[in-house]
């Protein structure tokens, strides 16, 4: 009898040291999901078996690996107790963090148990912070629990917005400067060549000159103001076959004559869209646009539009040509206001795309084919 209860217990111990195992470990992969690491998109393979529970070291180690996760995280048990498991957690919720660490308790419970995962404002000492919560349910012997983690997102926003203001004023300053310095220094010379009865035709090409350089510098303002002040979009039900059509007419014929061929395909028929007519045949057609120029040497140019529906339900327009692409390196910057990766362009056919689409609930991204080319794709 005693070396049955011994039996027993050890069994319990071993199952209690198990279960602490599969939640770390759960809460690992959780941790790894919200941070960034690539998900799986397949569907997940069988269940295995169980491992037997691994040895106390083992336990330790992944003790300190949780105490030290770049991100607070807690388990939230069935009874409704919640249980920091990581430093960042537990100083999340000592003085000096958050104002109210019981009404972050109450809200992580309130969140967990609604599975609503997804951006917290949280008032911290520091001020208003925005947060990332991911969240994953667990069965573990027998009882219900949800893993939480925290992520904070206010210091890489800050990052990316005063990268992007520092960005913004570098390329004002280098248009409105080109334009400027010309203007001041003609103005200048200009100003001498009137006490010269003899200069009236250098005095002509002074004042011509400044007069096309305060219209580039016009054109260059206009550009900025259509950028800042795009109306808002007016969305409604799209045909995508007929818009397709509507371009395919209105492109098809500019691309034969270069020799080459628009291509368009609708791989779903009846395919609608949630969206603004003129501002998504816009976005289109700037695409359109850009993609004739990448190709304007290129010998024979091939042009594909295509609309189909991605994994998820989720619909992509995709528009690709076969010039040299985008050089590497430029990925991001091409995206970037009044930036062009050709002489002579004024590098607002992207953003202005890019504005559109979102302004629709849609992304735009590029991407580099196997085939080679250019790709732009419009996710909704």
């Amino acid at each position: 009898m005693a070396g049955l209860a011994l039996a027993v217990a050890a069994g319990a111990a071993a199952g209690q040291a198990s279960a602490r195992w599969l939640s770390a470990a759960a809460l690992l992969l959780l941790a790894a999901l919200a941070l960034g690491w690539p998900r799986r998109t397949a569907a997940p393979p069988p269940p295995e078996p169980l491992a037997p529970a691994p040895p106390p070291d083992a336990l330790a180690r992944l003790q300190i690996q949780l105490e030290h996760l770049p991100a607070a995280s807690w388990v939230l048990s069935g009874a409704g107790r919640l249980q920091p498991l990581s430093q960042r957690a537990r100083r999340l919720l000592a003085p000096g963090a958050v104002q109210d660490a019981a009404a972050l308790q109450a809200l992580l419970i309130e969140r967990a148990r609604a599975g609503q995962a997804g951006q917290l404002q949280l008032d911290t000492e520091r001020g208003s912070e925005r947060w990332s919560l991911a969240l994953q349910p667990l069965q573990l012997a027998g009882e219900a629990q949800v893993l939480l983690v925290l992520l904070p997102l206010e210091s890489a926003l800050e990052s990316e917005r005063l990268l992007a203001w520092q960005q913004l004023v570098q390329v004002l300053t280098h248009e409105i400067m080109n334009s400027l310095t010309p203007i001041a220094s003609l103005s200048q010379g200009a100003l001498e060549l009137l006490d010269d009865p003899a200069a009236g035709d250098e005095l002509r090409l002074a004042l011509d000159t400044i007069a096309q350089r305060a219209a580039g510098l016009q054109r260059f303002v206009a550009d900025y103001r259509r950028l800042s002040q795009l109306p808002p979009p007016q969305l409604e039900p799209v045909d995508l076959g007929a818009l397709l059509a509507r371009l395919q007419a209105a492109v098809a014929p500019s691309w034969a004559a270069r020799g080459g061929a628009a291509h368009f395909d609708l791989a779903h028929p009846g395919l609608r869209l949630q969206a603004d007519p003129a501002q998504l045949e816009q976005a289109l057609l700037n695409l359109i646009r850009n993609a004739e120029i990448a190709t304007q040497d290129t010998p024979q140019p091939q042009l594909w539009i295509e609309a189909r529906l991605s994994r998820g339900g989720r619909l992509r327009l995709t528009v690709r040509d076969n010039g040299p692409g985008v050089p590497p390196g430029l990925e991001q910057q091409i995206f970037l206001p009044f930036f062009s990766a050709t002489p002579g362009g004024h590098g607002i056919g992207l953003t202005l795309t890019r504005q559109l689409v979102h302004g629709m609930g849609g992304r735009l991204r590029h991407a580099r084919p196997l085939e080679g080319g250019a790709a732009f794709v419009l996710s909704f």
